[in-house]
């Protein structure tokens, strides 16, 4: 894959906090339909990455571009509304609501109705929450919660919890999904039902970019894997050639199982 294919460009990206250099001169690309493991050990600076491509932080210097348009300068929402989603290692479904109006706020910033509307009750913003909600009903069926639909979000388990964080994010029609620790707190089972619908995911063109410390998850996954150490990328390749990679292994600090069992 060439630079002109990337949907994601990432160029010497760097985040300073007072006199901690988090992030340092950093750069890779990420490609639709791919899945790109971003792995460290703790304080590598993966988390930072992640803020900054999804704009909860802004950089100290370098350029994120998406879909060849520079995303310095905009508002959080701003990047949402350009199809960049990301869950968080902690579900955080809305309370007292069913799994279906969870998931339908997840797509109101693609109903295109203004406020006099919705207020008004007009035919199109009747139209634009009806097709809301099947739309939001489409996702929970595709991660595999369809028969709790209406159900009370405080009725699921953990596993399920997750797959409903992931069900609103896809209900954003995002082009770029951030994962930060999904496999977190799954048991064997949940984390292979995880693997498929992330699978499912990239297959529909979406990129999506993964942080996991569980390293058997991500290496079973990932198409490509990006290290970081102390802020710096040390690696980049398939996880093949991760596993066998020296700067990788010195970084792990000799915990060849972590890689080699993965």
């Amino acid at each position: 894959m060439n630079d002109s294919a990337a949907l994601l460009q990432i160029r010497g990206l760097s985040r300073r906090f007072g006199g901690l250099q988090a992030v340092a001169d950093l750069s890779f690309d990420a490609h639709a339909g791919e899945i790109l493991g971003v792995i460290g050990p703790n304080g590598a600076g993966k988390s930072t990455t992640f803020n900054m491509i999804a704009g909860a932080l802004a950089p100290s210097a370098g350029s994120i571009q998406f879909d060849g348009q520079s995303l310095a300068g905009l508002p959080t929402h701003a990047f949402a509304a350009r199809g960049i989603m990301r869950t968080f290692q902690h579900n955080k479904p809305f309370p007292s609501m069913t799994l279906l109006e969870n998931v339908s706020v997840g797509r109101h910033t693609r109903i295109g109705t203004t406020l006099w509307q919705v207020i008004g009750a007009t035919p199109s913003a009747r139209l634009a929450e009806q097709r809301c909600r099947e739309h939001a009903a489409e996702m929970i069926n595709f991660v595999g919660l369809g028969e709790w639909l209406e159900a009370d979000v405080s009725t699921l388990s953990f596993g399920q919890g997750r797959l409903l964080e992931i069900a609103r994010a896809l209900a954003g029609s995002p082009r770029l999904m951030l994962f930060d620790e999904p496999a977190a707190g799954l048991s064997p089972a949940e984390c292979e039902r995880l693997i498929e619908v992330i699978r499912a995911i990239a297959s529909r063109k979406i990129c999506v970019l993964l942080i996991e410390h569980d390293m058997r998850f991500l290496m079973s996954l990932a198409d490509r894997v990006v290290v970081l150490n102390f802020g710096r990328r040390i690696a980049e390749g398939t996880p093949d050639q991760i596993r066998a990679d020296p700067a990788v292994v010195e970084a792990y600090l000799g915990d060849l199982g972590a890689l080699t069992r993965a």
